[in-house]
């Protein structure tokens, strides 16, 4: 069973067609001493694109010794250079400007920067990236219910991704464990509400609704036993290093799954939910990995999954019972 890419195209196994060879002309490969681009005679040129390099490896050094002021400002001018065309590389800059920002504390010029390629974003790629550095941004400054929501889509951007799920699962599991600083922000919503006379958004009153701890450790229960139906059908065609490191997050699962404690039928419910288009046919039908935005139809995590759980009512007849087992605990 071939699924997510890994088939070949008939045309791989085609008869080479007859090519022409061409001579090259002979050339001297440039030789640059280390940190070439260092030096301030590297920019003593009128090429543009020579420019632009200096300015990028100067920003991708400053970065990688961790000096995120510099590496901001060298990308800024590196980005003066970039030719219209050069997309990627525009998007790379973009990137790691806001990276630079957020470790530099700068959370609105950091979200500022992930709009802006949001904005530029063609593929689900471009999707994907983006997400990615929500997600680490939105970590960085402690904004649970934005985080959340970024892994939430990517998982419905990539459905057959086990490693966004299991991250999710593992956020999840991580404010079941820090419970007493939720419930001390719902207490706080709740006071802050009634200051305000009701006066939170709907959005505002569902994002704390999610953060419901019943609510968060069903998520999590949800995204390890997806994580686990992933990985157990991954791993077929997996060997080496990479087998190894699937088999480390099934151990992982396991033992979140047995912390988190659900009722066997609970555990039947949401298998059949998230094994419901785990169907191999299906899985490459919809591999979107790499299409244009234009042709995608993702659906929300609470339309595809969330909504059909809730439906289930697993959140009352198991949530229930765990506040009662915790409050016996206690």
């Amino acid at each position: 069973m071939e699924i997510l890419g890994s088939t070949f195209d008939d045309s791989m196994f085609s008869e080479a067609k007859d090519r022409v060879c061409v001579s090259l002309s002979s050339y001297n490969a440039k030789l640059c001493e280390p940190e070439w681009f260092c030096a301030s005679a590297a920019l003593n040129t009128e090429d543009p694109l020579e420019k632009q390099k200096v300015y990028k490896f100067r920003g991708d050094l400053a970065v990688r010794q961790g000096n995120y002021q510099k590496a901001l400002e060298a990308y800024s001018c590196c980005l003066e250079w970039i030719a219209d065309n050069n997309l990627t590389i525009r998007r790379d800059v973009l990137e790691g400007m806001a990276r630079c920002c957020t470790k530099l504390g700068q959370r609105d010029r950091a979200l500022e920067l992930a709009d802006l390629l949001s904005k530029e974003a063609s593929n689900t790629c471009h999707l994907t990236s983006l997400l990615l550095l929500k997600v680490s941004i939105y970590q960085h400054f402690g904004a649970v219910g934005s985080k959340m929501s970024s892994l939430q889509q990517l998982c419905s951007l990539l459905p057959f991704n086990p490693w966004h799920w299991f991250s999710l699962g593992q956020m999840c599991l991580r404010l079941l464990d820090n419970n007493k600083a939720t419930r001390s922000c719902s207490s706080e919503r709740c006071e802050s509400a009634e200051e305000q006379d009701d006066g939170e958004t709907e959005e505002q009153q569902e994002e704390a609704a999610e953060l419901n701890e019943d609510r968060i450790r069903l998520k999590a229960c949800t995204c390890f036993i997806r994580t686990r139906l992933l990985l157990r059908i991954l791993r077929q065609q997996q060997s080496s290093f990479v087998l190894q490191r699937s088999e480390r997050a099934l151990q992982t699962t396991d033992e979140a799954l047995q912390q988190l404690n659900p009722k066997e039928s609970t555990l039947q419910t949401l298998t059949e939910v998230m094994s419901e288009d785990l169907i191999p046919e299906k899985m490459r039908e919809d591999y979107q990995d790499g299409e244009s935005l234009a042709s995608v139809c993702v659906q929300s995590f609470r339309e595809r999954w969330w909504n059909k759980i809730l439906l289930t009512g697993v959140l009352e007849s198991d949530g229930g019972q765990h506040q009662t087992m915790t409050d016996t605990k206690s």
